[in-house]
């Protein structure tokens, strides 16, 4: 690194002024650093605190893989455990899940931008639709289930994504990235920012276009963003942002096992679509009342739609001519429609009882969330994206959500060295459905109102300046989604007495570094999931049998997660002329089993004790190395997840390839950046080296059912510049 000398005399200047200041010549000095990617977030950070957590914080950086198609694989690998579903390479639905929980659309993550929800209902419904550009994201916060105290549900813990902010020091900046890869891929991230006098601007769009590694696999992407943020003073600013994304991709479908091990790229479904349209405004407010307190108050809204058409059916039944009617089957339309309005404010307040310096963070939710699910109408026989109908919606209902919660967490710094932190959280959920189902011929309605407390505490040690021993226990649930309180057909029942998901997480952890060698996080973990959700067989009064959606037992879920990082040149000087070789390590061991639990299979009532959770592999490990020359870097990436299955019976095979055993798989990753001159850059890489055929994913709804192959082999290549 270069260094200058004056800099450092300039630095001494500032405490004694007494000293005449003499222009002297640069020196070179030549130092190493980590650098790390992955780092554990602070104590307390703004009005959140942190202490006695797992957590991860990731920096996005081009070198580390292929941001121009978000690909999860690669960019989120320094963080243990991390289950990533691939069902393509487009990046238009980052899908992620931990410890047990789905990863389809994140639906059991508290997902945030900028600190606010993005999940379209967080207790209704879920998932996740909405999905930004990450080249738009300067840092990536993630804090296993303890967050469930200040941020609320789910099992699966708070991901935020922080997004870029203008630069401070320049009025006007343009940042640009262009990349064109395989099949077709095109991506343009074009994105301005800056700073005059007490307004900070950022804004992006982004599109992203590509005929995809399968058949029928097209997609086009927009995605764009705008915050204007207003320094009313030394203690307080107002931002305003706007996000906004949408797209139209051509699904594939699923495959059988013959299917896949025939070719993984073929498809028959040629005229399935999807297309989300999601918008969030925002505004922020934020004043530091002194230097121990300081007030954070969000509001956001959410509106958008979520559109399918496809031909719903089996990998097995092929899509060709009905001979009777001489066209295609029609296909089948269904649309959701959201709104929802969200408010947090958050206090942060440092203070001290007697010796004991304490930091109190409290806050308080509000939301409301309305969505409008029209399902199962008949639509067209034609093959582009049409959501036209031609028979009503067989499904149409009215889901309406409200919540209130308060929390309070407080570190009590016992000593120099230990602090405890205990915490409460008290949630209030009204729900109510209305509608009807069967073609219309059947009325639906559901009405639950709960509230409940949550319960945690952090302890963090401090062992020297460099480590500390962490721990964690704290109750967590995952209330029932309306899927499960709204029966299939006029056979099904709910269980009237149906209880939320509730549980608890168990961390215990010790992290550090040693000098600027090695960065290293290891944590054993425990996670209970009582009153699972599920199916079971009973006989009604009609004496007729019937299928009761009820909790059907408990599951538990164990393990270590580990990451290692270090700096081989600094560590055994041996690599001459290279500024750094750097390895890491992230390893997840888990043991994810069913404990008393009992599921209908084919009209039987089966005991599953034993069994393993869905789409959760006993081994995920992801190993890095890469090697750094001046503005050259170059790294690999080795990718590997052991075999898991998708139903809880672990069935192995199936003939339609709906269910059945998903391989363990592994894949290499190369990527390659080079930084020409200030503010130009290069990039590239191969994704899936070897070009391995696996799949890590089978699913019985959208978008297969079946296999949902990964992709092959792909390149892509980038260049950027910031002026």
């Amino acid at each position: 690194m270069k260094l200058l000398l004056l800099l450092s005399l300039f630095s001494n200047l500032q405490q004694q002024d007494t000293t005449i200041l003499k222009n002297l010549d640069s020196v070179t000095v030549h130092t190493y650093r980590m650098n790390s990617a992955s780092t554990s977030l602070p104590d307390v950070s703004g009005t959140i605190i942190y202490a006695g957590k797992h957590t991860n914080q990731l920096q996005l950086d081009g070198s580390k893989g292929n941001l121009a198609q978000n690909l999860a694989r690669q960019l989120f690998a320094q963080i243990p455990g991390l289950l990533t579903w691939e069902m393509d390479g487009a990046g238009t639905q980052v899908n992620i899940g931990v410890r047990g929980t789905d990863a389809h659309r994140s639906i059991e993550m508290n997902m945030r931008q900028n600190g606010y929800n993005t999940n379209s209902d967080l207790f209704g419904y879920p998932e996740n639709h909405y999905s930004l550009p990450l080249q738009a994201v300067q840092s990536i916060q993630m804090v296993r289930g303890a967050a469930a105290l200040q941020f609320g549900p789910q099992f699966g813990g708070m991901m935020n994504y922080v997004i870029k902010q203008g630069d401070s020091t320049r009025p006007f900046v343009l940042e640009s990235e262009q990349t064109i890869g395989s099949n077709n891929l095109f991506n343009s991230y074009n994105a301005i920012g800056g700073t005059k006098g007490k307004l900070t601007y950022y804004a992006y769009y982004d599109y992203r276009h590509g005929d995809g590694w399968r058949d029928n696999s097209r997609f086009d992407y927009h995605a764009y963003h705008a915050n204007l943020q207003y320094r009313l003073n030394d203690k307080g600013s107002l931002s305003f942002q706007f996000s906004g994304m949408d797209y139209v991709q051509q699904i594939a479908g699923g495959l059988t096992d013959a299917q896949f091990a025939a070719s993984a790229k073929q498809s028959f479904r040629s005229r399935n679509f999807f297309q989300p349209r999601i918008y969030i405004p925002a505004l922020t407010f934020k004043y530091q009342f002194s230097g121990n307190t300081k007030l954070e108050i969000t509001s956001n809204a959410l509106s958008g739609e979520r559109n399918s058409v496809q031909f719903i059916n089996a990998p097995n039944v092929m899509d060709t001519i009905n001979t009777s009617l001489g066209t295609y089957n029609p296909r089948q339309v269904d649309r959701d429609y959201y709104t929802g309005v969200t408010a947090e404010a958050r206090l942060l307040h440092n203070y001290r009882i007697g010796k004991v310096h304490s930091t109190l963070a409290a806050g308080i939710r509000f939301s409301t969330s309305k969505t409008r699910r029209k399902q199962k109408g008949t639509g067209t026989t034609g093959s582009d994206f049409d959501l036209h109908l031609t028979k009503a919606y067989g499904i149409d209902l009215h889901l309406n959500t409200e919540n209130y919660a308060a929390y309070a967490e407080n570190i009590f710094q016992l000593t120099n060295r230990f602090s405890v932190t205990p915490g409460v959280r008290y949630e209030r959920i009204n729900t109510d459905l209305t509608g009807v189902i069967n073609n219309g011929s059947s009325a639906v309605s559901y009405q639950g109102n709960r509230h409940f407390p949550l319960f945690g505490t952090g302890l963090e040690y401090k062992v020297n300046n460099f480590s500390q021993l962490y721990g964690n226990i704290s109750q967590a649930y995952r209330p029932y989604l309306y899927a499960s309180v709204t029966p299939a057909d006029r056979l099904d029942r709910i269980d009237p007495n149906l209880k939320d998901t509730r549980g608890y997480d168990i961390d215990l952890g010790y992290r550090g570094h040693v000098s600027d060698l090695v960065r290293f996080d290891i944590n054993v973990f425990y996670v209970y999931y009582g009153n699972r959700i599920g199916l079971i067989t009973f006989k009604g009064d009609d004496a007729a049998s019937h299928l009761l959606t009820t909790n059907v037992g408990n599951a538990s879920n164990k393990g270590v997660e580990a990451y290692l990082e270090c700096s081989l040149s600094r560590l055994f000087h041996v690599v001459r002329g290279v500024n750094d070789v750097r390895i890491f390590n992230s390893l997840a061991y888990q043991h994810g089993r069913y404990n008393s639990t009992t599921i209908n299979n084919a009209g039987v009532n089966t005991d599953i004790r034993g069994k393993m959770i869905e789409n959760t592999p006993d081994w995920i490990n992801k190993t890095g190395i890469t090697f750094l020359h001046k503005g050259l870097s170059t790294g690999i990436l080795f990718s590997y997840n052991s075999k898991s299955y998708n139903d809880a019976l672990n069935t192995a095979h199936s003939s339609t390839g709906v269910t059945g055993l998903i391989p363990g798989w592994n894949v290499f990753d190369w990527s390659f950046n080079w930084q020409l001159v200030k503010g130009y850059h290069f990039s590239a890489g191969v994704n899936n080296l070897t070009n391995e055929h696996y799949f890590n994913r089978r699913i019985t709804m959208y978008p297969g059912p079946g296999i949902l192959p990964a992709d092959g082999r792909t390149f892509y290549i980038t260049a950027g510049i910031s002026i």
